[in-house]
């Protein structure tokens, strides 16, 4: 994979972005594994959760051919029609991984795509109009307020979300195309929850605050104000830094496949699933992908008992059965069992 060594000057540097660490960890390592299944940020406005997911999607490698990761790349024998037939999405060499955002006011035909049936009747030939889940195939698929999403979109992504397939059925025509992405959905919990069903997709959760560090919020500030002002000298000055952590990000993609999550420790994680009484099997199967992204991103080939203490709580508070009379946090719960299941040892 081929770094890129042009800084952008439209985007933040995600090396720039201050604090907010388990969210941006929760970003890199589904840049790393995108099978952990996406990544839902729930917290105050302004606490740069649109900002983060534009800023990684930006500083991944550039494309070489097809999307970034192998395993997002499918051509599978029942498709009708492959995203290289699609001129608007096709592959482009040296092309940025895709960060398509879906508005809250979408239709279903401009997330879906649409077919001309008058040009197949006319003509005989099929015209396919791509939509965003096409355009986001390879990449990142962004909605922000994903927690007042209509209903039937929502029942959309989930089917979506579940195959890695696209189908787009009209008048007795149908078309087929790969559509896996990372999903991303970020919110305001005080304005309103979101579908179990849809919430259980996300691999990861993560809850972030407003920054309370004083040293910190100047610092916001003033990266803000100098990206602003002069964004050319702002991104040069944070390229070094932004060439660290992407080429960290390529090796971890790189070293991944050779990454061993120990027997023992995969028994303890389905372990603390059960404690915890989580509904199915996605509880141990994500801590199982998110801590072998973890352990890769830190350059190691086996997975830690640490590694899977620092994933847990991300991977497993918004599976927990909610109890209205339960006083402890969903967080502080999770790292008490983790505490008798798997100590920390110096």
């Amino acid at each position: 994979m081929e770094k890129n060594n042009q800084p952008s000057c439209s985007v933040l540097p995600f090396a720039a972005i201050i604090g907010q660490e388990q969210m941006k960890l929760a970003l890199m390592l589904n840049a790393i594994y995108p099978a952990i299944g996406g990544v839902l940020i729930m917290g105050h406005r302004g606490t740069a959760k649109s900002t983060s997911v534009r800023a990684l999607a930006d500083l991944l490698p550039l494309r070489q051919d097809g999307p970034l990761i192998a395993e997002m790349d499918t051509n599978e024998a029942h498709e009708e029609i492959t995203l290289q037939e699609v001129p608007a999405v096709g592959r482009q060499t040296n092309a940025h991984v895709p960060m398509v955002t879906l508005p809250l006011s979408a239709t279903e035909d401009r997330v879906v795509g649409t077919l001309d049936i008058e040009a197949a009747l006319a003509r005989g030939k099929r015209s396919f109009e791509p939509g965003l889940l096409a355009k986001a195939h390879g990449g990142f698929l962004y909605i922000d307020e994903v927690n007042l999403l209509d209903d039937h979109l929502v029942d959309l992504l989930l089917d979506v979300a579940a195959s890695g397939v696209n189908i787009i059925e009209r008048e007795g025509l149908s078309v087929r195309h790969p559509a896996k992405f990372v999903l991303v959905g970020s919110g305001n919990p005080e304005e309103g929850d979101l579908r179990p069903q849809l919430l259980d997709r996300f691999g990861l959760y993560t809850q972030i605050t407003t920054i309370t560090d004083i040293d910190q919020r100047v610092a916001v500030i003033k990266n803000t104000e100098a990206f602003r002002q002069h964004p050319a000298a702002f991104a040069k000055k944070w390229q070094p830094a932004q060439q660290k952590l992407q080429q960290q990000i390529v090796q971890a993609m790189e070293i991944l496949p050779e990454v061993v999550l120990p027997e023992n420790l995969l028994a303890k994680t389905i372990e603390l699933c059960l404690h915890l009484k989580i509904d199915g099997h996605r509880g141990e199967i994500t801590i199982s992908r998110a801590s072998r992204a973890l352990a890769a991103l830190h350059g190691r080939l086996r997975v830690t008992a640490a590694d899977i203490r620092q994933v847990a709580p991300m991977s497993l508070q918004h599976r927990l059965r909610k109890d209205p009379l339960e006083k402890i946090d969903s967080v502080q719960k999770i790292e008490n069992i983790l505490d008798e299941i798997l100590p920390v040892t110096d």
